[in-house]
């Protein structure tokens, strides 16, 4: 009994075994079945290091974009790296009685705010921008104006010389270019620089400038002009400004300046402008026009000293607008002291005219004394009592003047 239940134990793992094991038809499904997986595992392996390969070139974009700088999101603390923002901004009291009639000023204005926005493409290229609120609204029927003063790209040619293309400010006189309220005595800017260079004077166009040597710096430029209105009678060369706003560029300007500052304490300025025709052609004959301004600067402990003088020859055909109008010129002497670190004293004596070719009674002049206290560096109130004297019939405004300024 015992050997017939193990004789059919062996029997029936015999049979087992035999049913268990492949044909070749089996074995060659099975070995094509493996080399089938084996293929999809090789796929999804490579998938999966070309996804790594992926993610790590994005990473290291991402990385070489913090550091070098460029588009989205990621940029921003880059982008503002290289972008500054600065300004400056003025507002005056004006209380001025009329010698001549009754024509008195007494009025506070907020003269105006400006807003720098700059920005670096790299060591070599920058962007410059001024945008100007004047005599704070601006619209139809309002008192100001909205302006831009300044949008320009300046390109390094070399260590000595850059080239600006774009709108920018004439290089003439002291006040032109620097005009910031802290950096000049006076509420009011100067009447020379006003009514003769004329601040504030900004063109349209190509310039050059640069150092010829250590303490000699150069500029020269290729502009739009000044378009005085003939059919108005106008001919005061500060009517002409165009302000780059969809200025007639029938004829051009040129101007070159240079300034010596390789004495601490000294600079000693000038600059030759030209204009081609300051009507733009608008009238029966070109009028051309040659400006020639000098000036002076000079700082010694508290001593300070300023001088400008400032000349247009204009063609004699300008007398049939206006006689006299052919040569406009002025001067001013601005001597200073600062009493104290922060309190300074100065007084000024210009003259100018508008009609100097003709004669007459139509030279302007005027005193002004007055102080200016620095609460900082770039921060500063203003004080300062005017006396005219000017033609007959014509506003003479004497008073008191007051002002608050700042830039950043």
């Amino acid at each position: 009994m015992k050997r017939t239940t193990a004789g059919l134990a062996i029997g029936l793992l015999s049979a087992g075994a035999t049913a268990a094991t492949p044909s070749m038809e089996e074995l060659w499904q099975l070995v094509q079945q493996q080399q089938a997986e084996i293929a999809e595992l090789k796929q999804r392996l490579a998938e999966t290091d070309e996804e790594v390969q992926l993610s790590s070139e994005k990473i290291e974009a991402t990385a070489t974009l913090l550091e070098e700088g460029g588009a989205g999101g990621s940029l921003a603390s880059d982008w503002a790296s290289r972008t500054s923002l600065g300004g400056y901004g003025e507002m005056h009291y004006n209380n001025l009685e009329d010698q001549n009639g009754d024509n008195d000023k007494d009025e506070i204005d907020y003269h105006r705010y400006v807003l720098f926005i700059n920005h670096e493409y790299s060591e070599d290229t920058r962007f410059f921008s001024e945008v100007e609120l004047e005599h704070s609204l601006a619209g139809d029927g309002k008192n100001g104006e909205v302006e831009l003063e300044q949008a320009f790209i300046e390109h390094d040619l070399n260590d000595a010389t850059r080239l600006r293309a774009g709108l920018f400010l004439v290089p003439v006189g002291m006040l032109n270019e620097t005009h910031e309220p802290p950096t000049f005595y006076g509420v009011e800017r100067n009447s020379v620089e006003s009514a003769i260079i004329p601040t504030t004077w900004w063109e349209g166009g190509l310039a050059l400038n640069g150092e010829l040597a250590p303490g000699v710096n150069y500029d020269v430029a290729f502009t739009s002009g000044l378009a005085l209105d003939a059919d108005a009678g106008k001919f005061k060369i500060r009517d002409g400004r165009q302000k780059v706003s969809e200025a007639d560029a029938s004829k051009g300007a040129f101007t070159a300046a240079m300034s010596y500052t390789g004495i601490a304490g000294l600079e000693i300025g000038g600059a030759v402008h030209y204009q081609q025709d300051i009507y733009q052609g608008n009238f029966s004959q070109d009028i051309d026009a040659l400006l020639v301004e000098l000036h002076a600067a000079y700082t010694n402990g508290p001593f300070g000293l300023r001088a400008l003088a400032a000349s247009w020859d204009i063609d004699n055909d300008i007398e049939r607008i206006q006689v006299g109008a052919d040569t406009q010129e002025g001067w001013y002497v601005e001597p200073s002291y600062k009493l104290t670190r922060d309190l300074g004293v100065f007084a000024r004596y210009s003259e100018w005219d508008n009609q100097a070719g003709g004669g007459g009674d139509t030279e302007y002049t005027q005193y002004d004394v007055g102080l200016n206290y620095w609460l900082e560096d770039n921060v500063v109130f203003k004080v300062d009592y005017q006396v005219q004297d000017v033609p007959d019939n014509t506003r003479e405004l004497e008073g008191l003047n007051l002002g608050v300024g700042f830039n950043f």
